[in-house]
């Protein structure tokens, strides 16, 4: 199994391209899965229907959440019908099986007055407050998952046509930058960023007070400590910045296809769960629809 699990993985990375957080995820659930198979003395091309059925139960008894049960089964099914399609087994065990059915949550949406408030703490007086500004007028302004964020180089930024890069995988795309961000996001990379970066060769767009590049730790603890500046109650995470830019562009008209684009997401479902929170009456694009363009 183990030659098998490192052909699919290499086939993941370099023919489906995916990011390497769903890399990871793939290897964690297979590795599980593998470990579960040699315990009960299975070989993975004899596992049958029930076996996969009875790891299913093992996982839901061990209290792992619907959503992890079905990642795990996704990844499970992809492995098995790269070996069926590579001849190494007749049958896939994983046809028939069906994966919990998962609520879904609705997402934490900040109001546009909880927003305001909230990059409005950031204070223009130090290098870490320039970055700070920048960095959530930024995060905002794009939607972008924190680990595309602090994954950005100074190159992916177009400031004069006003527009970021992002690369997730093998996949791309450009996302608007509304005019608040682009000053905020302007003033950081004329006043604070030279300074901050000790080695000249470092290309990350948003950097810690050692000159590095910005880890997710860092990015989660910059939110918490102006939340709290802020006396806003709501849990705030990057990820729920994530969904109040994509609902308030929905709120105020712009088209949930864009808004796909611009979030990344594959399926049109996800992006739909937005539609709960739409207003009517509002048509614009995204200049008049973001609140901070």
């Amino acid at each position: 199994m183990e030659r098998q699990l490192k052909l699919f993985f290499n086939f993941l990375e370099n023919d489906k391209k995916l990011s390497d957080n769903t890399l990871q995820s793939y290897k964690r659930d297979l590795k599980q899965f593998r470990q579960y198979l040699e315990a009960c003395g299975i070989h993975y091309n004899r596992a049958k229907e029930e076996d996969i059925s009875e790891y299913i139960r093992e996982m839901q008894e061990e209290g792992k959440k619907p959503s992890s049960i079905s990642r795990c089964i996704a990844s499970i099914r992809s492995f098995y019908q790269f070996v069926l399609k590579n001849r190494k087994i007749k049958v896939d065990p994983t046809a028939k099986i069906q994966s919990p059915k998962i609520e879904k949550r609705v997402p934490c949406i900040l109001t546009s007055k909880e927003v305001e408030l909230l990059l409005n703490q950031p204070k223009n007086v130090d290098l870490k407050g320039i970055r700070d500004k920048a960095m959530l007028e930024f995060a905002y302004a794009t939607g972008m998952r924190v680990t595309e964020i602090i994954s950005l180089n100074i190159d992916d930024v177009n400031l004069e046509e006003g527009y970021v890069i992002c690369k997730n995988g093998g996949k791309q795309r450009n996302i608007p930058l509304g005019n608040l961000s682009l000053n905020a996001l302007s003033e950081y990379i004329e006043r604070a960023r030279d300074i901050l970066i000790k080695n000249e060769e470092e290309q990350a767009l948003f950097v810690n007070i050692n000159g590095g590049r910005l880890t997710r730790q860092g990015f989660w603890k910059i939110i918490k400590y102006y939340k709290e500046q802020a006396h806003i109650t709501k849990e705030i995470t990057p990820h729920v910045l994530r969904h109040s830019f994509a609902t308030h562009l929905l709120q105020n008209g712009a088209d949930i296809k864009a808004i796909q684009t611009m979030l990344g997401h594959s399926d049109i479902s996800s992006t739909q769960v937005y539609m709960q929170f739409q207003d009517e009456g509002i048509k614009d694009v995204y200049k008049k629809a973001h609140p901070r363009a």
